[in-house]
């Protein structure tokens, strides 16, 4: 059982990755700022990012932190988490760091108890802090242009497999379902599997076409990357049929089998313990 990110990352794809990336059209933005070096971990900043642009676009905190509550929960460190919620308000130091400690927890849902560090080792420096609100604000100028956001942290309940039991997506505007990456370097055949699993699984997940007529409705692929201020799309309808139909049988595990109407229910229900 894997959840989107790791089934991308560990699974074989032909030489050069089901979509190249090369085969995604790279817009680049320039607002003239250097980054700096950073003193915490890039996974925690790219967490920081997403969740604070949720927040900072009208999001409740307490939703745009959904993820990182409940991991606090698994390990009964919930009052800790709702003291750093409550030192969020903004693009100030404070927040910041509150945010990427908060985000600390994140791991506990997404990968289990025994991967927690004691957040209070987590101190973005004044380079880190300047970076973070940074790429936060690139992240709302990017909106601006391309959005708005309609929908963000989406689950795919009806669409999830025995295979596949996890995995929500960043963020969704009228046409493009988007992926959030804070990395240095290019994108990758494993981030473009990924973003191409979040629309299949998109297009069979029950509240998603229920409220949006998902599967019609979303025209492309699309990943930004604040840190690099870049953005790299893809139209749904350049993607070859015989690689939709090899990622739902060997990727996500749709296959020739009808999956039980009931399992993405028993899921729902795994995930949220």
């Amino acid at each position: 059982m894997y959840t989107v990110s790791k089934r991308a990352k560990e699974y074989k794809q032909p030489r050069g990755g089901f979509l190249p990336p090369n085969s995604f059209e790279t817009i680049k933005l320039d607002d003239g700022i250097e980054l700096k070096e950073e003193n915490i971990s890039p996974s925690t900043v790219g967490l920081t990012v997403d969740y604070m642009t949720r927040f900072m676009g009208g999001t409740s905190v307490e939703k745009a932190f959904d993820i990182s509550i409940r991991g606090a929960k698994r390990i009964k460190k919930e009052e800790k988490a709702k003291e750093l919620l409550k030192e969020i308000t903004g693009l100030n130091d404070k927040s910041i760091i509150s945010a990427c400690k908060l985000t600390g927890f994140d791991t506990v849902f997404r990968a289990g108890p025994m991967t927690y560090k004691p957040i209070e080792e987590i101190n973005p420096d004044e380079d880190t802090i300047f970076n973070i609100i940074t790429m936060i604000k690139r992240s709302q100028n990017f909106f601006e242009n391309y959005g708005p956001v309609v929908n963000e942290g989406m689950t795919f309940l009806g669409g999830y497999t025995p295979t596949v039991i996890s995995g929500d997506a960043d963020f969704m505007t009228e046409d493009t379902i988007w992926d959030f990456k804070v990395s240095k370097n290019p994108i990758k055949p494993f981030q473009t599997l990924q973003i191409l699993m979040y629309y299949l699984m998109g297009c069979r997940a029950i509240e998603l076409n229920a409220e949006y007529d998902f599967k019609n409705q979303i025209k492309n692929l699309g990943i930004y990357n604040p840190r690099k201020n870049e953005i790299y799309i893809k139209k749904i309808s350049d993607i070859e049929k015989n690689v939709i139909l090899e990622v739902e049988k060997e990727v996500i595990g749709y296959g020739d089998k009808i999956v039980d109407p009931h399992l993405n229910s028993i899921l729902e229900k795994i995930i949220k313990k």
